[in-house]
Parts: structure tokens; sequence; C-alpha cells
């Protein structure tokens, strides 16, 4: 781990032990990409719409990629998204004025694009649970480069969202799986980074083990070499369980998965602060500058 990191855990066991309560709190929750998928009946279904969902989802709010990707579901449903003819791009964009309802959006214009863009992927691969169960994780993260807006770089975030989403357990994932790595190919078993979202960044930089290190500063590696490692810290750990029971052990995209939703703001304010009854039954309740007091 890196020093920070190793630092954070020993010099703040309660935060630690308060952040794993918050992991266990959100490790069900799914996100709105998840949510849409629970509408396919097919897996070949449920992992198009994981893609698209993942390539859409950046610079918006959790309600918003609800709102659009509910919309486009209703009207371009399951198989439509890679059936032809492929649908006007007025009527994608009119799905995308009603979601964002006036606001502007950095995707807005390419929206398009990635709808059509992950629709030809399908048709490409055609049984997309067969080509996920003949790659290894760095073939599908090298793959989801054919797909419109998922990156072409290093460490394309959307790509490894979207591996973790296909490959981790329900309901955070799709419970699928890639092919077993090949021994005699290290690089075969090397497994994206786990991914950062604006979440973890708010966490990580208000409150975690990046609050001592000017985390907006730091480059990007660095960020997310120490989110990778919080993750597996986070892993391993136990919070504060009813009647003495230990926490179930969880695989680290489970704290990247709950750390999303740390600050991040929904229908009704911060996401967190609903599920928590205002952050009442937080357990960063008080740790956190943001928590709505009730002991005023």
């Amino acid at each position: 781990m890196t020093v920070s990191v190793k630092r954070f855990v020993i010099d703040e066991p309660g935060l630690f032990r308060a952040t794993a309560g918050f992991v266990d709190l959100f490790a069900k929750v799914p996100d709105p990409v998840l949510l849409v998928t629970r509408k396919c009946s097919s897996v070949n279904g449920k992992i198009a719409w994981t893609l698209l969902g993942t390539a859409l989802f950046q610079d918006c709010s959790f309600s918003q990629i609800s709102a659009l990707l509910n919309l486009l579901f209703e009207k371009f449903p399951e198989d439509k998204l890679w059936t032809l003819p492929v649908p006007k791009d007025s009527e994608i964009e009119d799905c995308v004025k009603t979601a964002m309802n006036g606001c502007c959006w950095s995707v807005s214009e390419h929206a398009s694009g990635i709808f059509w863009s992950v629709g030809h992927f399908v048709r490409r691969h055609e049984n997309l649970e067969g080509w996920l169960n003949s790659r290894s994780p760095r073939e599908v993260w090298r793959d989801l480069g054919e797909i419109y807006f998922m990156g072409k770089g290093n460490p394309r975030p959307k790509a490894c969202a979207a591996i973790y989403r296909m490959i981790s357990p329900a309901p955070v994932g799709l419970g699928l799986q890639t092919r077993p790595a090949d021994p005699q190919n290290p690089a075969d078993s090397k497994m994206p980074s786990l991914p950062l979202t604006m979440g973890a960044r708010r966490f990580l930089s208000i409150l975690g083990p990046g609050k001592d290190e000017k985390f907006a500063e730091l480059p990007a590696a660095t960020k997310q070499k120490m989110a990778n490692e919080f993750y597996v810290a986070l892993a391993s750990a136990q919070s504060k369980p009813a009647q003495s029971q230990p926490a179930q052990s969880r695989h680290p995209y489970v704290a990247a998965h709950a750390l999303q939703f740390f600050l991040e703001d929904g229908k009704d304010g911060f996401i967190c602060r609903v599920a928590t009854d205002h952050c009442k039954k937080c357990p960063l309740y008080e740790y956190c500058g943001y928590a709505e007091r009730h002991d005023r």
C-alpha cells in the first residue's frame, strides 16, 4: 500500500471502520446502469445495456442518467439497441433533451454516436456472453476500445467500470465470467483498474487518505493507485456490525461501488443523506462535515 493509505488505516482507525460501515450500507445498492439491465430478459441485452449505460454515464447526475437510460429503453427496448435499422439521431436527441431537462450536458452531441457504436459492437460480436467468456479481462478491456467514447488510452475508466459491472456478483454486477487467465502469461492475468468515480474522489480528498496529500493536484496514476489500494484495504476490513458479528468479506469492487454514492446528487439532495435518514444512520456521521446535524 502507498504510505498515505497505510498511514490512514493506522492513524484513523475509527474513521476507517466507519468507512467500512458506509461500504456495508451501500454494498447492495445498484447504480443506475445496473438498474436498467433488470428490464432485459436476455444476457445479451443485459451486457449491451451495461455497455451503453457505462459509455453514457459521464458529467451527469445519477438521476439524469437514470432518466435517460429509462427513456432510451422505453423507446428502444432491449434488442432495439442493436437491431437494424438504427434509430434516427433526432429520436435519441429527444430522449436526451427530456432527461436532461434543459441542462447543458457535455455528452449530448455524442449520445447518438455512442448508441449506434454499442449497437455495432453487439452486431459485430453477436453472442456477448460468449465473447466475454472467451476473453481475459485485459482482452475485454482492449475490445471495448471499439465502442465510441469508451476511451482509447490508459487507464480508460469507463472500460474498467464496464468490466466490473459485468463480472461482479449481483446486485452490483451481472455475475458473468471472463476467460480464466493464462498462467504462462502474467500480463493476461492483470485486472483493469478499479473504478475511480466522482464519489470516491470526493471521499478520498475530503475524508480519506488523500485529504493530507492535496489530492486534486496528484497525478492521475497516483490517484488511481491510492484508490485501488484503499479499496483493497476496505475489502479486508470489518465495520462495526450489530451484535458483534463480523462483516462479510467483500471484493474490492464493492468498496469502489459503494463510495460512488458519497455526496452524490440525487433528486432530493445527496443520495447518501436520503439513504441514511438524513445522515442519522450514516456510519460517517461524526466525521463528515457535510452531515446534517441533528444534535444542535
